[in-house]
């Protein structure tokens, strides 16, 4: 085994993820012949097979798992100390790769710019990606952190909780279920429900809550948060949302939450890494820095508690239709221009958009106005 090369190893890693000779030789430009003799040499080191052969198809052997694991450690180990050497060449600037699920949006550029405030030798690469597309960076070795609500079932994956992410259901305030008190789930079960399209961690959170159930409500799909909460406030139906990505048009008026038996569903935001790598320092300090400050942070700024519990069920009287009516043409016109400014010509919003309309604190703005013209309309 103290004879096997970097090289070998790069080239056993190619064969196993392709299950394929061919494959991986053209991936490493390298013949079939020349791929098939690093393997069989490396095979001669170990003292044991690493693939079985049923006609054309091949498979790893349980040596050949066991090497696959220490292979995928050693070169990311190799590829994260380069990484490093670059840095310190390039004047010692390190790179956080973090990822984060589409309805992470809304409030991780203030998490990201806490975390940042000081740091001039960090370089963020920021990427905003639905929960399946954000595992699959993680395990090509693309994003060194995540931040998603769920999660795979994989030991090869870490997973640790670092604030509450609640789940609500919204419905614009003139819906007849809007200022009920404890509704059962049964009227529930015949509304027709407004989701976000597979492999996103809100649909994700929706089948796992709704399918539980003998009946459940008529699922309309919609590829985009803010198309969903305008068509909520259009009166096609109700739906399924993060508390923390419904704030800004709960506290406008433009949305309801709806007192439900068993509402909010409590999830929590989780900081995810590969359990096969060694994270680099900077990826490291921000991971620390969400375990132990992120809780704190996100509540100061969502301030989510005052979302979905202490809510006004009552209908509103005729100072508070007017304070609505006042702000709900502005309001509807900021989250139109949000809408637009978010989205990207493949309907992903766009993280430099999202950094820039957070940091300018569009939803503290709006909720200061909104409560100033309350209080006007008051005296």
């Amino acid at each position: 085994m103290r004879n096997i090369t970097i090289r070998q190893l790069k080239i056993f890693e190619s064969v196993a993820r392709n299950l394929s000779f061919s494959r991986a030789a053209e991936d490493l430009h390298l013949t079939q012949p020349a791929v098939s003799m690093q393997i069989k040499q490396m095979e001669d080191h170990a003292g044991l097979p690493l693939f079985t052969q049923a006609g054309k198809r091949i498979a790893l052997t349980e040596a050949g798992k066991v090497m696959l694991r220490h292979s995928m450690v050693i070169l990311a180990d190799l590829k994260a100390a380069e990484l490093s050497i670059n840095n310190l060449k390039a004047g010692g600037a390190q790179r956080l790769r973090v990822g984060l699920v589409t309805s992470g949006s809304y409030f991780f550029p203030h998490l990201i710019g806490a975390f940042l405030h000081g740091k001039n030798d960090v370089e963020l690469d920021m990427t905003v990606r639905s929960r399946d597309q954000l595992i699959a960076l993680l395990r090509s070795d693309q994003i060194d952190l995540a931040v998603m609500v769920h999660a795979p079932d994989d030991p090869a994956i870490v997973a640790e909780a670092f604030a509450p992410n609640p789940f609500v259901l919204v419905a614009a305030p003139t819906h007849p279920l809007a200022y009920e008190r404890n509704i059962p789930y049964v009227r529930i079960a015949h509304e027709c429900l407004i989701v976000r399209e597979s492999g996103t961690d809100t649909r994700s959170a929706a089948n796992s809550t709704f399918g539980n159930h003998e009946s459940t409500p008529r699922f309309m799909e919609i590829g985009c948060a803010e198309a969903i909460k305008q068509s909520v406030m259009a009166g096609m139906g109700i739906s399924f949302l993060s508390a923390q990505a419904v704030q800004f048009e709960v506290r406008a008026g433009l949305l309801k939450v709806l007192d439900v038996q068993g509402f909010p569903l409590k999830r929590h935001w989780c900081v995810v890494h590969r359990a096969d790598r060694h994270l680099p320092p900077a990826a490291l300090d921000f991971r620390q820095f969400l375990l132990t400050e992120g809780d704190a942070r996100l509540e100061q700024f969502t301030g989510i508690d005052k979302v979905h519990t202490g809510m006004d069920l009552l209908p509103p009287d005729d100072t508070a239709r007017e304070t609505r009516a006042i702000a709900a043409p502005r309001a509807r016109h900021e989250v139109a221009l949000r809408t637009r400014a978010l989205l990207r010509d493949d309907g992903l919003p766009d993280e430099h958009h999202v950094q820039s309309q957070n940091h300018a604190g569009g939803d503290d703005s709006g909720a200061d106005q909104l409560a100033a013209r309350r209080k006007t309309a008051h005296h």
